[in-house]
């Protein structure tokens, strides 16, 4: 994890948003009918929810997955986002004790 790219992609509301909703899925997106906890939320569903063309969206996640916040699962045509608890610690622990 690269601090820089975790500050960059954290500089924007609605990846933000996205984070934060993906910290409790099971309250923003209870009518996904899986364990959003251990599976993740379909990009669709985060697609509607922020109201942005899907194509933003994508980008976004492709951002925080590559910056090693969220973790993608791909199951038949859809792909599901959670976030990387780990990583979460990682960053927190980094600004606890270096800045």
């Amino acid at each position: 994890m690269e601090k820089k790219d975790v500050f960059k992609v954290l500089a924007n509301e609605t990846r933000l948003q996205i984070l934060q909703w993906l910290k409790n899925p099971e309250v923003h997106f209870p009518s996904q009918g899986i364990d959003t906890a251990r599976v993740g939320v379909c990009v669709g569903d985060i697609q509607k929810k922020t109201g942005l063309a899907q194509s933003t969206v994508s980008h976004y996640l492709s951002m925080l997955e590559t910056a090693g916040l969220v973790i993608s699962t791909r199951q038949g045509q859809s792909t599901y986002y959670r976030r990387n608890e780990e990583a979460f610690s990682e960053f927190a622990s980094v600004v606890a004790n270096e800045l």
